[in-house]
């Protein structure tokens, strides 16, 4: 008999979140990252000039720089500024890029808070980066899609959180198909599809909405002075890499990795992130999307260096 759940609707954005693996299994480097050899770049960032459409971003980009904050051997980075108290989004906005389709990504990048930088202090926002995929437009609305991966620190803590809002099976919210049909989502509304949890499932408009998250084990974003102070740069690493489809079936392969300063602070396995409605489903955009939902406390900053975007060429 199927197993059907009521899902009650949430005022969270991403829920269900799960708590980081405190070991690395390794794999190439020893850290479970692809070395230098088999890598491919896709696309990179190093913020020294405004000219933004010559490099590929789109759907508006204004972002600013500024030469007063950069890592060693850069001149300038991106400033994410929020100049007022309930702001959202920081000058300049966003943008987009397109890029080759392929099964496996890493992102990597420098950020570095400033020193009265304050966390929204419930558990969602801000949103920094998120990967988008084949599946849907170039333009589409991040909240809302058959895949959205989202990459972030809530609270100091980083995360790594899905959505696919468009997967779920409207007539059957609340129960669980995982056994029953691949026509289904995998973060929340349609059951468990990897054993991290159902995620969260709320009603929006006519439709539902869903997430689910894993997390490191503490918080690596810190205000107190040390190596994991907020106001000193950090290297973030992030390797997500789709579960694999076989006879029509999503299989539980798909992998989450996420190197802190060169220390790997998130390590998940066994992951769906689709099923076999979307077998050739491919990450194939990149949306750099600062967002503070409940809005800053006060003016506030993030800079951002050194943004690179690459695949495993054994894996793409």
């Amino acid at each position: 008999m199927k197993r059907c759940v009521v899902i009650f609707p949430a005022a969270l954005l991403l829920a269900a979140v799960l708590h980081g693996a405190d070991r690395p299994r390794g794999d190439d480097n020893g850290k479970g990252v692809p070395n230098g050899r088999f890598e491919i770049v896709l696309f990179e960032e190093s913020f020294e000039d405004t000219y933004w459409a010559s490099r590929g971003w789109y759907d508006g980009p204004h972002m600013g720089i500024t030469a007063d904050e950069h890592v060693p051997g850069s001149g300038h980075s991106c400033v994410w500024h929020w100049k007022k108290a309930g702001d959202v989004k920081p000058e300049g906005g966003g943008a987009r890029v397109l890029f080759d389709p392929v099964d496996s990504i890493t992102l990597s990048f420098f950020m570095k808070h400033g020193h009265d930088w304050e966390w929204t202090g419930v558990d969602w926002h801000p949103h920094e980066f998120h990967f988008i995929t084949t599946e849907d437009d170039s333009l589409i609305g991040p909240a809302y899609t058959h895949l959205t991966v989202y990459v972030e620190a809530v609270n100091g803590i980083p995360r790594v959180s899905l959505q696919d809002g468009r997967n779920i099976d409207e007539s059957r919210v609340g129960c669980d198909l995982v056994k029953e049909t691949e026509f289904r989502s995998v973060a929340g509304g349609n059951g468990d599809s990897d054993g991290y949890g159902e995620g969260d499932c709320y009603p929006s408009g006519k439709v539902h909405w869903n997430g689910k998250s894993w997390k490191a084990g503490r918080k690596y974003f810190a205000d107190e002075p040390g190596p994991f102070n907020k106001n000193e740069w950090h290297h973030v690493t992030i390797t997500l890499r789709l579960n694999t489809v076989r006879e029509g079936i999503g299989q539980k392969d798909g992998v989450i990795l996420y190197l802190f300063d060169n220390e790997l602070i998130m390590d998940y396995r066994n992951i769906v992130f689709r099923t076999g409605a979307h077998p050739d489903m491919k990450f194939n955009q990149f949306l750099m999307a600062p967002y503070y939902g409940p809005g800053v406390p006060h003016e506030q900053t993030i800079w951002v260096d050194e943004l690179k975007i690459t695949t495993d060429a054994r894996r793409s």
